[in-house]
């Protein structure tokens, strides 16, 4: 059983982060390597932390890991130093730990029981832990390719490589089923390819297990539009007709813009995926992105891990300042009870490893006017406050006060969100139509109106975290599985759903 004291004993410990002038002068991961024996020997200590509660909030998906990841299983399995077993009951719930241990934001930590109280030290950093038993997993070649027993004769095509597209092809392929993905970009990956900046995770990671989804048996089309017309892309019909089954992990990559902006034609603002998507294929040697911040004053408008992205790649690129603006008042630095109470995701001050590297945050403000003759070369700023029509429901965002300040600016990134799907031929060849929220709607099953077409991911969901994505995508398998053959063995989270939740 697990050591009841644990948490008394070790404090919480966070992975130790390079210097920051070193990880400013380079694009690898923000973390220490540790020699092995060290880095195990501070994993095992912080998963003694780990009480097995009674009732484990961590893995429950309405508040905690929407995989229902048996965080307490693999944390004892660790503390005593079985690095196997923890390995097998991990990637029992996840296919890419190392995605979600170096990416999600952890829901996981926010539900843990060391969450309620200050005085327990934090919540188990579950985070590091998941991360650790990825690399341990992948460092003594414990990931196999597992290869089915038995071809089902069927063939399912999977669009999108993202997360969600390769959960889903990977839980097919080894049902037994002939699974091809199609992506649309030159390299496969989506998000975790051209959105993900290499600095939170490096491209070997994702490649690597690529590598086993080729070995299982996956196969891989990338430069395909799917419902596109130019050489090379795939015809609706001939996708129609060539599988027994389709799933759409498109994503939600339709960008909010901000066109109600006086000046936001001027040159030099840009949507943050257009930055980010330039910034990595640069470090892929693509050659040197039309983007850079590289001696620029750039503003970032938007709070969140997208703008964080944008925050770091500017950094590295050698921009004169940064600054990030979030129209909401800054959260408090600990979770409000009242506001937030435990086990929900807290609403509090979210530091990222970059914002510890250089440049300013900025709160409750927001852009009144773009400044410039062709390119922008200031902002006028205005402190704002964020409220909800009493009547509509919709978001206002009110001035307050008269104090206008204007800001010299070179590049301006906008990370405000997403929209949903973005509008392709593909869509209106299968006969679907986006919900009023911009996503494609299906049925309990996760097939959408078209008969042998299912949809799962951010494409369903709405711009979401990876964890739910991989959390869909495994679903949506087994959804499939179930359609061709009339039943499956397929394991799928318990606690995520076809039907529309609100986004974590």
């Amino acid at each position: 059983m697990a050591d009841p004291s644990g948490f008394l004993k070790h404090g919480r410990a966070e992975a130790p982060k390079r210097p920051v002038p070193e990880r400013l002068s380079d694009w690898r991961e923000v973390y220490q390597d540790l020699p092995a024996e060290e880095r195990d020997r501070q994993v095992r200590a912080q998963a003694t932390r780990c009480m097995d509660c009674g009732i484990p909030f961590c893995h429950s998906g309405s508040a905690g890991c929407p995989l229902g990841n048996l965080i307490p299983e693999w944390n004892d399995l660790v503390r005593v130093g079985d690095w196997a077993s923890a390995s097998e009951r991990l990637h029992a719930t996840n296919n890419f730990p190392e995605f979600t241990g170096r990416l999600c934001p952890a829901p996981c930590e926010a539900a843990c029981v060391l969450s309620i109280s200050p005085e327990s030290g934090g919540p188990v950093a579950i985070k590091r832990v998941e991360e650790a038993i990825a690399d341990v997993s992948w460092e003594r070649d414990l990931v196999r390719a597992r290869q089915a027993a038995v071809s089902s004769g069927k063939r399912v095509a999977v669009v999108g490589s993202g997360p969600a597209g390769l959960a889903a092809a990977q839980q097919l392929t080894r049902a037994g089923h002939e699974v091809t993905v199609y992506e649309r970009d030159d390299r496969l990956g989506g998000l975790l390819r051209y959105g993900i900046p290499e600095f939170k995770m490096e491209k070997k990671v994702l490649d690597r297990r690529l590598a086993q989804l080729r070995e299982e048996g996956t196969r891989f089309v990338t430069g395909c539009e799917v419902g596109g017309d130019k050489p090379g892309d795939l015809s609706v019909a001939t996708l129609r007709k060539s599988y027994d089954a389709v799933v759409l992990a498109v994503g939600a990559l339709q960008g909010r813009d901000a066109p109600e902006v006086p000046g936001r034609s001027l040159a030099g603002i840009h949507l943050a995926m257009e930055h980010l998507v330039a910034a990595n294929k640069e470090c892929e040697g693509d050659g040197p992105t039309p983007i850079s911040a590289e001696g620029k004053h750039v503003l970032i408008i938007g709070g969140g891990d997208t703008g964080a992205d944008c925050y770091g790649t500017a950094t590295r690129q050698g921009a004169l300042s940064v600054t990030q603006l979030d129209q909401y008042p800054r959260p408090p630095e600990v979770r409000d009870a009242d506001l937030t109470p435990w086990p929900v995701w807290p609403v509090i001050l979210r530091n990222y490893p970059v914002h510890e590297e250089t440049g300013e945050r900025r709160f409750a403000v927001a852009v009144e006017e773009f400044v410039g003759a062709e390119r922008v070369e200031s902002v006028r700023l205005r402190e704002v406050v964020v409220r909800k029509d009493p009547e509509t429901g919709r978001r206002e965002v009110i001035p307050v006060g008269d104090h206008v300040e204007e800001v010299p600016v070179d590049l301006v990134l906008l990370a405000i969100g997403f929209e949903g799907v973005e509008r392709m031929p593909l869509l209106e060849g299968l006969g679907l139509s986006l919900t009023k929220r911009g996503t494609l709607s299906c049925g309990s099953d996760w097939q959408t109106s078209t008969e042998g077409v299912f949809v799962c991911g951010d494409a369903h969901r709405g711009a979401s975290l990876v964890v739910w994505a991989i959390a869909e995508g495994r679903s949506v398998a087994q959804a499939v599985d179930a359609y061709l053959t009339g039943a499956s063995d397929l394991p799928a989270p318990v606690h995520p759903t076809a039907l529309p939740l609100a986004v974590v």
